[in-house]
């Protein structure tokens, strides 16, 4: 009895050092008598213990074995592998399939005795374990690659395929995690399209939901043989694993209370997902610590070949701060490291977010367009077409409401300009077309109640700021019943101050600018926020503020809120319909045409001290042919808002005066004036 238990002891240690589901060396074992062909598949197995499967090793190993034996499934399984990790568009993940889907029907073929083995006793388990493993390797990477390539169906298929063995530990094919994930990942068509699905989001979610109590029956069942087997305590760490999608599914649902429980019960786990937790927190308001999580999740991702989603959300939180900038330069780092991988088209679109924020037009709309004409494969991640369209969509409408500000800002009697109204006529036109577009697809997307109108969701890839240029031309009776149900239903408590907002400029449609007041000074009075990273939440509500008091003609009230919006975030002010004050002091020897250019544009140069502004300083000086305007601009205490800087220019004056025009609200690099002559 004592050397039984010894012996078992013996193969338990060396079934731990070379099968530990952990490593994919694990897949290789001694050899197994194989149906046919028997002395070919010993050597290819012994041959196999050197190579990884995730080696570029595979490729050559593949074909060897292959030609050792085509009917073996490992050499179909290693090559399967190698195509799966070189696979960065369509067609190769397409290319990917045939080998897997090949390895798979062999392995069935030949080994089904072994596939359906369960059993506590390890000496029948230990020759089955590496085939179960192969196959959930098999059919995991063959799902993966079904569903980067949009066939969620066949995906849904592979699953329920490896299911009829019954694995008693499924190893990489988690399989009621990924039908959960399949159907959350569809939630939006319905069984008319696929199948599997049910007719309408709730019930696919409901679906899903499923799926995931299903999992931890099958763990809690698989328990009583799998205890004999493996380390005390195993089961955690797959019960993790079902966690992960129950927050995920609940985020989504905005069931915070929900969400937040499982997130908690992952946190001292490896398997912990920073970058989900980071994007739960976001849409709870908290965006100071989702800052720390996605941060967290750089470390995470890297290395992975698929749309790094805590960038694409971290430019957001950059533009919430008043921070484009610090975006533009990460999301230029992020396609600098990935190059045209997936993820490519996702970062142009955050950059030219950034550099519309930036008011930087003409760069916006050189990466949007860069976005537009990429083929994006959306791998690992429940963000589809759809959503890569809408945020599309959503940019070119704010360039195209920007260039019809620029126009105004650029000129200050724009009104009698005809070739200001002409240019202003063909953007308009352009902006109404975009419109219909938008929102005919909006129309049709069954999601708009979760992800658009709730402002911040999981799954909605623009920011709260987007939404409101998409809606404000519409009912604006239907929106504010709309956003007054979200201020009393919506469980996040960080989050209703932005309804107010909502709210407040639906008023002000109505031209109710009291109300509208009332709502934006609870905004501006509110202690929980967060002055670092809500600026564009700030700066919206001074925006709004100075509106009504300007519909209101209160002056005094109208300077406190422009003089407020300005130093909260200047970007936005030359493409607001406001005029900004401004105070200018000239040093040195003015170019007179600049200056007569610069006071041509609609901004408001006051002398009146009792008027709150920002301070102007030029400074012109010239060294033989070159010329250069120092120029910075300071609140009321004398803080530099605008940093000094020298701008040389060479181009004519007319159109440097603009140029500098946007400088003094920290811009950079302009598109070209709408007319430099005028």
């Amino acid at each position: 009895m004592m050397l039984r238990a010894a012996l078992r002891l013996t193969l338990f240690f060396i079934y731990i050092f070379l099968v530990t589901p952990g490593g994919l060396q694990a897949q290789v074992g001694p050899p197994v008598a194989h149906p046919r062909n028997a002395q070919k598949r010993y050597e290819i197995d012994a041959k196999r213990t050197g190579t990884d499967p995730e080696s570029d090793d595979a490729l050559p190993r593949s074909r060897e074995f292959i030609r050792t034996d085509s009917s073996y499934y490992v050499g179909w399984l290693y090559e399967g592998m190698y195509k799966v990790n070189h696979a960065a568009d369509y067609l190769g993940y397409k290319n990917a399939i045939i080998p897997l889907r090949r390895a798979l029907a062999q392995i069935e073929r030949d080994y089904a005795r072994m596939l359906r083995t369960r059993t506590s006793d390890l000496m029948t388990y230990f020759p089955a374990y590496r085939f179960q493993l192969d196959y959930s390797l098999v059919a995991y990477n063959l799902m993966e690659c079904y569903n980067n390539v949009e066939q969620p169906q066949d995906a849904y298929n592979v699953i329920r395929r490896s299911q009829r063995w019954n694995f008693q530990r499924e190893f990489y094919m988690q399989s009621y995690n990924y039908l959960a994930w399949t159907v959350h990942r569809n939630r939006f068509y319905t069984k008319a399209k696929y199948p599997f699905l049910k007719n309408s989001i709730p019930e696919n979610e409901q679906l899903a939901n499923a799926f995931l109590d299903s999992a931890f029956k099958k763990i809690r069942t698989d328990k009583r043989l799998n205890s004999a087997l493996f380390q005390p305590g195993y089961e955690e760490s797959e019960m993790q694993s079902v966690y992960h999608y129950k927050a995920m599914l609940y985020s989504y649902a905005l069931n915070i209370d929900s969400a937040a429980r499982y997130y908690d019960r992952m946190r001292n786990y490896s398997i912990f997902s920073h970058n989900n937790y980071a994007t739960f927190l976001s849409i709870c308001g908290d965006f100071r610590q989702a800052a720390f999580h996605y941060n967290i999740a750089r470390t995470q991702d890297q290395g992975d070949k698929r749309l790094q989603e805590w960038a694409y959300y971290s430019s957001l939180l950059d533009i919430y701060k008043g921070k484009p900038e610090t975006g533009i330069q990460n999301m230029k780092d992020m396609i600098k490291a990935s190059g045209s991988t997936p993820g490519f088209g996702w970062y142009n679109i955050a950059l030219a977010r950034c550099c519309m924020y930036n008011g930087d037009v003409a760069e916006s709309e050189r990466y949007i367009k860069k976005a537009e004409q990429f083929k994006e494969v959306h791998i690992g991640t429940t963000l589809g077409q759809s959503h890569y369209d809408f945020s599309i969509n959503m940019i070119k409408l704010m360039n195209n409401i920007s260039r019809i500000q620029q126009v105004k800002f650029e000129n200050r009697n724009w009104l009698y300009s005809p070739v200001a109204l002409s240019g202003l006529a063909q953007q308009s036109s352009a902006k109404y077309l975009l419109q219909y577009l938008i929102v005919n697809q909006f129309a049709m997307n069954p999601e708009r109640d979760l992800v658009i109108y709730r402002l911040f969701s999981t799954e909605s890839t623009v920011s709260w700021d987007e939404i409101w240029y998409l809606m404000r031309d519409f009912s604006t009776q239907f929106f504010y019943q709309k956003f007054a149900q979200e201020l009393k239903d919506d469980q996040r408590p960080l989050i209703k101050k932005y309804f107010r907002l909502y709210m407040a400029r639906l008023q002000m449609k109505k031209n109710n600018y009291t109300d509208a007041e009332k709502l934006l000074r609870e905004i501006l009075s509110d202690v929980r926020i967060d002055a670092e990273y809500e600026k564009l939440l700030i700066a919206r509500s001074y925006e709004a503020m100075a509106e009504c008091a300007q519909a209101r003609k209160n002056k005094a009230a109208y300077n406190e809120s422009l003089y407020g919006f300005y130093v909260t975030y200047p970007q936005l002010l030359p493409f607001s319909e406001l005029r900004p004050n401004m105070r200018l002091s000239v040093i040195g020897t003015p170019d007179a045409v600049i200056v007569d250019r610069l006071k041509s544009c609609n901004i408001n140069w006051v002398s009146d001290r009792s008027i709150p502004a920002p301070e102007v300083t030029l400074k012109f000086s010239r060294n033989g042919s070159k010329k250069t305007i120092t120029y910075f601009v300071t609140d009321k205490s004398g803080k530099e808002i605008v940093s000094r800087e020298d701008y040389t220019y060479t181009e004519k004056p007319e159109q440097a005066a603009v140029t500098l025009a946007y400088r003094l609200f920290n811009t950079y690099k302009k598109a070209p004036p709408a007319d430099p002559k005028q």
